[in-house]
This record gives C-alpha cells, sequence and structure tokens, in this order.
C-alpha cells in the first residue's frame, strides 16, 4: 500500500524540492481585496497553490488559524483541502495527543472526515496515544521532538533515564519513534525545529530513515540552509522545510501570487545549493 512517506517521496522528486508550505491563513495580513468575498480562505489559499504547486513537497494547514475563524474557517479549509492536487501530501499541524476513544476521534476526523495525508502528533501521552492514528497505516504520524520554540528545553531538554543512559529528553523520543516505525505502520516521523541545528543534526543521527518536519525557517529566522544540510537524509531527501510566512505574504497587492511564487522559488534554489553536490561547500 501506497502511504505518506511514498507519497512524500514522490512529489520531492517529481519538483525536485524540500519546501513545504504552511497555509496559515490571517485574515490581518491577507491581501485586502481577497476580504471583501465570502469564499476568501479559499480564493487565498487556491491562490497559493496554483502559484507553487510545482515548487513544493508538501502543503501544512495549522488547524489553529481555521479554528479561530469558526464555521467559515472550517468550510474553507475543506474546501481548500478539495483543491491542492492528490499527489501532493497534506499535513495537518493539528499536535494532538490524547487517549481512548477520544484519540480515536481525533484520528478519524483527521484522516477519515478531512482526509489528511499526516498530522503532527505530541508523544506526552505515550503509545497507548498514539496507538488509533497508528492503525491508520497508510498515514503520517509526525511526532513532536524538539520544537521550534524558546521554551521547548523546558521539558524537551531534561535528562532522562532511558535503557541505562542519560540522555535529553527529545533524544529518548526519536530513539522510541523510529523503534515505533519499524514495529508498526512505517510511516512516523518527527518535528525538529531548525532554530535547534546541533539537535537537528543529533536527532538525524538517531533517526535516520524517517522524515523530519523542520519548522522554524523564515518568520523565525533561522537559516534555510542549515536545516537543509543537516536536516535531510544521506540521499538528500525526508526533509519537510516548512515556510509560511515569508512566502504567503510576500505581496499584498493584484500581484500577489506572482510575488508568492517568486519568493517560493527563490527558497527552493537556496534549498537545491545547499544538498551535497548541488553546490554546498
Amino acid at each position: 500500500m501506497s502511504g505518506f512517506r511514498e507519497k512524500l517521496l514522490a512529489a520531492s522528486r517529481r519538483n525536485d524540492s524540500l519546501l513545504c508550505i504552511g497555509l496559515d491563513v490571517d485574515p490581518r495580513r491577507v491581501p485586502p481585496g481577497l476580504l471583501e468575498s465570502p469564499g476568501w480562505i479559499e480564493a487565498f489559499n487556491r491562490g497559493i497553490v496554483e502559484a507553487t504547486s510545482d515548487l513544493v513537497c508538501a502543503y501544512k494547514p495549522n488547524l489553529a488559524f481555521y479554528e479561530a475563524l469558526g464555521l467559515d474557517g472550517w468550510e474553507g479549509l475543506r474546501r481548500t483541502l478539495a483543491a491542492i492536487p492528490r499527489d501532493i501530501p497534506v499535513i495537518a499541524d493539528a499536535k494532538r495527543g490524547d487517549i481512548g476513544s477520544t484519540s480515536e476521534a481525533y484520528a478519524r476526523a483527521l484522516f477519515e472526515v478531512l482526509g489528511f495525508d499526516a498530522t503532527t502528533l505530541t508523544p506526552y501521552v505515550g503509545l497507548d496515544g498514539l496507538e488509533p492514528f497508528l492503525r491508520y497505516d497508510d498515514r503520517g504520524l509526525l511526532i513532536l521532538c524538539k520544537t521550534s520554540n524558546p521554551g521547548s528545553g523546558d521539558f524537551q531538554d531534561l535528562a532522562v533515564e532511558w535503557r541505562g543512559q542519560r540522555m535529553p529528553l527529545y533524544q529518548a523520543v526519536a530513539q522510541r519513534v523510529v523503534e515505533w516505525n519499524g514495529h508498526r505502520s512505517g510511516q512516523c516521523g518527527l518535528v525538529v525545529g531548525a532554530t535547534y541545528p546541533s539537535q537537528l543534526k543529533e536527532i538525524r543521527a538517531l533517526a535516520p530513515d524517517l522524515p523530519i518536519l523542520i519548522p522554524g525557517v523564515g518568520a523565525q529566522s533561522r537559516s534555510l540552509e542549515e536545516a537543509v544540510r543537516l536536516g535531510a537524509d544521506q540521499r538528500g531527501e525526508l526533509a519537510i522545510v516548512n515556510v509560511s510566512r515569508s512566502i504567503i505574504y510576500a505581496g499584498g497587492g493584484t500581484d500577489w501570487q506572482q510575488a508568492v511564487r517568486a519568493e517560493a522559488l527563490r527558497t527552493v534554489e537556496r534549498m537545491r545549493l545547499s544538498l551535497p553536490g548541488r553546490g554546498a561547500s
């Protein structure tokens, strides 16, 4: 069965790209002309997709932005998902994590009702909280490991005893997810922020074959080139480098789609040159 990993690799190879564009709609930043239409969410996102679908390996809507817009947001999200070509994976940035029937409902909502190819999850509740997601063996589970925010170290950097060794919690998470991936669906991955390059390097070494979603580039001002170089696997693949605001809000006039495409193309070209044998030193 073809799953998220295969779909991701196919899109990445077809477009020669590690770029994931975050579809984070914000009515305060959307081109003013679009807001006059009741379907502005779909119109904005469709415009981004039309301008960039040959430049990406994935799209990633953050559900919080749609939830904040109420029923219009949910309808706009549904129409957005329908507008994305089926051969491009779509990741729900949902950060779900619960147990029992609640986790089952989350998984059903994201994978069956909305039809996402993958979702972000928190490992804090343990394996039983992820079991309902793991049952969907064609869907991706991108599990928070070392997040990009400044406060991530409050818990993720805590030293823990794990299997006779002392290590930061994020390393234990990475190793556990590698095991789940091998014994379960084979569609697991990790979330590691570009804002922590040394930890990204460590985690890639611990999880050489897993997809890694890498936020924190662009508006959070971390090196795009460094994220690509440290996050990609030995073949220069399986890094999902997310860029949101610096691309989708690149222009606000009538030519906003052209500005979005130009910024996305610049980003992809920088990524390509960062890979070994493609111009990186």
